[in-house]
């Protein structure tokens, strides 16, 4: 699938002051970061010895005196047309100097202070380390700003660094200015939580959705989850400049474009918006991972919009800013013991026969409409052995051939949402294929695996082939075989692993030693049964 690729440019020094108003871009650095591996294996635990960030924006993104500070951000909340909602569980959020953003930060903060929060993950770009395909997390066990020492959440910091995406970068908390731009505001409104800062480096559509599942991990129903953002970067400076007249009005068109597929929590329409408009949105891909992680049930809000080229008075050069609310609650934490399995299928045959429904329904409806259908609009009624929250994975045949099969491994939604969702996926959005046409709808064959919760296992050779579902990690990649794959390709375990393996960009005996293993079951149903 060919992508268009955003321009980013080189800047003058006269442009100093507006990279310290949060104006500029995100640049690709030269060289890669270099991965600071001994420290994340030795130091995030719980235990470590205190140690301190001092965040280096006081005096340039905001001010450096604690007094004057409080009383910018209590102003800007007073300030803010916006009322605090009972649940909150995530926010778009712009990261500017807080005099060009900070009023529009303020009405999503005032929005979420309607109740407290234990946990905060905080997911900013990075503009100046070149990351490709996965995120930094601080080794820091607090970071202080000139209100106070904010502390981290280690055990949630050493989950996250249990898997590749995640890493801790040398100096990235040094130069990056997106997420912790965001902790002054959070103290004002919050109070007290334990903060999960990341910056997300360049990354696909696989590493998003398994970012997104990562993160689910660590979310519990008192976490805020945010995405630190500015929207449209226009002007000759930014090299992106489609329009010369009606700016301000051309720019509020393309910004709330970008916006109607966040309000549907459509990730792929979202990515598909950017790239098509080349939209400068330099918070892209975490807003493309929360979109990932949210659940069906949650809505969107949007609370404030402004741009600096309307403050300024100077539409040559304008950055946009957009406070976005999602309510709702993240799922509780069902924790299933190790040797968790399908003792006995829970769906009974008409649930299952209706759940297919839903999957050719919602997939047949978007094909020809652009719009998800919901059940009802089906005729469908939803039955309790449809909501259990589960894992889920649609597959497409065409004349006996895959056609398409996207997934969700771990539970995070009930189970008829997860098939509405992924059949629409199966069928658009696996980079594989080519989108479904509307003439091959009526010969598709769907096949639903409805999942057990996931479990980690030691060895490969803990994996019983025919039972168990499989997912390989190792180096930063990562693959997923369903339990039926192997039975159905008549492979051995050895054969298996190394198709897996292959699948996920490895060596084909990568499988051997150093990879991590998780396993699953399945109840498998289609058409055919």
């Amino acid at each position: 699938m060919s992508r268009k690729i955003i321009r980013r440019v080189a800047f003058p020094l006269r442009l100093l002051a507006a990279a310290v108003l949060g104006l500029l871009l995100p640049q690709r650095m030269p060289q890669t970061a270099a991965i600071d591996t001994e420290k994340a294996e030795t130091t995030m635990n719980t235990k470590q010895a205190k140690n301190v960030l001092d965040s280096p924006l006081a005096g340039m993104w905001y001010d450096a005196d604690a007094k004057t500070l409080a009383a910018e951000i209590d102003r800007y909340i007073a300030d803010a047309d916006t009322r605090p909602l009972d649940t909150v569980q995530a926010l778009v959020l712009p990261h500017a100097g807080y005099r060009y953003s900070g009023a529009a930060a303020a009405s999503g903060l005032k929005a979420a202070g309607g109740r407290p929060y234990k946990r905060v993950i905080v997911m900013g770009p990075s503009h100046r380390a070149f990351m490709d395909g996965y995120a930094h997390v601080s080794d820091a066990t607090h970071i202080a700003t000139p209100l106070g020492e904010v502390p981290l959440d280690l055990d949630a910091i050493a989950a996250l660094l249990k898997h590749p995406e995640f890493r801790v970068v040398r100096n990235v908390d040094a130069s990056e200015h997106s997420v912790q731009i965001q902790l002054p505001l959070l103290q004002r409104t919050l109070k007290t939580f334990q903060l999960v800062p990341i910056v997300v480096g360049t990354v696909d559509d696989g590493a998003v959705k398994r970012m997104a599942t990562i993160l689910l991990d660590i979310v519990t129903p008192d976490t805020l989850v945010i995405a630190s953002s500015d929207f449209t970067h226009y002007g000759a400076s930014f090299g992106y400049k489609p329009f010369d007249d009606n700016i301000l009005e051309n720019l509020k068109q393309l910004d709330l474009g970008a916006w109607e597929h966040i309000q549907k929590k459509d990730a792929a329409g979202f990515k598909r918006y950017v790239d098509d408009t080349g939209a400068t949105i330099c918070g892209r891909h975490p807003i493309s991972i929360l979109l990932s992680m949210l659940p069906g049930a949650s809505e969107a809000q949007l609370l404030n919009y402004d741009t600096s080229g309307r403050m300024t008075g100077d539409t040559s050069t304008s950055v946009s800013y957009m406070s976005i609310a999602f309510t709702g609650l993240w799922p509780e934490k069902k924790t299933a013991p190790e040797s968790a399995g399908v003792s006995e299928d829970p769906l009974p045959s008409q649930d299952k026969a209706l759940l297919l429904k839903l999957a050719r329904g919602v997939l047949e409806s978007y094909i020809k409409t652009g719009k998800k259908a919901q059940p009802e609009d089906l005729g469908i009624e939803i039955t309790p052995a449809m909501r259990p929250t589960m894992g889920a994975f649609v597959t497409l045949t065409l004349n006996g051939q895959l056609r398409g099969c996207i997934g969700e491994i771990f539970p995070r939604r009930p189970l008829y949402e997860a098939v509405m969702e992924r059949a629409i996926d199966a069928g658009v959005n696996d980079p594989r294929f080519n989108m479904v046409t509307e003439k091959e709808l009526p010969m598709l064959e769907y096949e639903i695996s409805a999942l057990t919760p996931p479990v980690a296992v030691n060895s490969y050779q803990d994996i019983v082939i025919g039972k168990h579902g499989m997912v390989i990690q190792k180096h930063g990649r990562s693959a997923v075989f369903l339990p039926q794959v192997a039975p159905e390709q008549h492979w051995t375990l050895e054969e298996t692993l190394t198709h897996l393996a292959l699948k996920a960009g490895l060596p084909q005996d990568a499988w051997k030693e150093g990879a991590t293993w998780t396993v699953f079951e399945a109840i498998v149903f289609s058409d055919h049964d």
